[in-house]
């Protein structure tokens, strides 16, 4: 039995029937379409493996996955489709490739070990479970980038931590560290960080135990239309993008978090 790694930067490990899909772009691990893509079709590739009745998100380096690299515009629209004016829905885009994620049928447990931001919290989200260390910070930060959220945070985030609680997240794009985020139900463990992948491995091997016929079953039915219900919300979520886009606003926040310093928004 064995798995291809599906790019130089995302490697599959496999442990009897637990394979571990890892990323690797330290220290932050930034995103972009080839990593999300790269991603999920390892989880995909996993789905056809009998064997395999688990997953484990791990990334290398201090961060989870802290989102798009904030550069230049040229810089930002590599890294981010969703920086790019000329980024449309349609195949190879960024959503298209998160929703992937969502539709593999074998259950993922994500190990956060450090800052899940952006569109690297909507990563850590699309996992059926998460493990955090006390140094994981998990951050919703559209807003203070004078953007609008994306990634389908409009319908995985207020799942795990009610619609009020999402609102202060989303409205704020503050910081949530592993205590308060284990407290709110943004992680399901919390564990010090040099046992935070054996907790991954035993949660993951708690699954493993079960009927994995049974086991996709129930998480068929218990997940049957969040892909889909993730569709919808990311064409809603584009529209809003798009306009947002082009306000005085996006190019102060993105300026600002640029330059470290908080950012002087004037509503235009």
């Amino acid at each position: 039995m064995s798995v291809s790694n599906p790019a130089p930067d995302v490697s599959v490990t496999l442990n009897g029937q637990i394979a571990t899909v890892e990323i690797h772009r330290p220290p932050h691990n930034y995103f972009d379409v080839a990593l999300i893509r790269a991603i999920a079709s390892a989880y995909h590739a996993l789905d056809d493996e009998p064997a395999i009745r688990a997953i484990i998100l791990v990334s290398e380096g201090r961060s989870f996955c802290a989102g798009a690299q904030l550069a230049g515009p040229a810089e930002r629209a590599a890294a981010d489709p969703e920086s790019s004016p000329s980024r449309r829905p349609g195949s190879g885009h960024l959503y298209q490739e998160a929703i992937r994620l969502l539709e593999a049928e074998t259950p993922v447990v994500a190990a956060v070990q450090g800052a899940a931001i952006g569109g690297g919290l909507g990563l850590a989200l699309s996992a059926d479970f998460r493990v955090a260390a006390p140094e994981a910070r998990f951050s919703a930060n559209f807003a203070r980038l004078g953007f609008h959220h994306g990634f389908g945070l409009t319908v995985t985030l207020p799942a795990l931590v009610g619609q009020q609680k999402a609102l202060d997240l989303l409205y704020t794009g503050r910081r949530v560290r592993g205590e308060e985020a284990f407290d709110i139900g943004l992680c399901d463990a919390l564990v010090p960080l040099d046992g935070l992948r054996d907790k991954a491995n035993e949660m993951a091997a708690e699954i493993a135990g079960s009927a994995p016929l049974a086991v996709r079953s129930i998480r068929r039915t218990m997940r049957r239309d969040l892909a889909e219900r993730v569709r919808i919300a990311t064409d809603h979520e584009l529209v809003e993008q798009d306009w947002l886009r082009q306000t005085n606003d996006f190019r102060e926040g993105v300026q600002a978090t640029s330059e470290r310093r908080a950012p002087k928004f004037t509503g235009t």
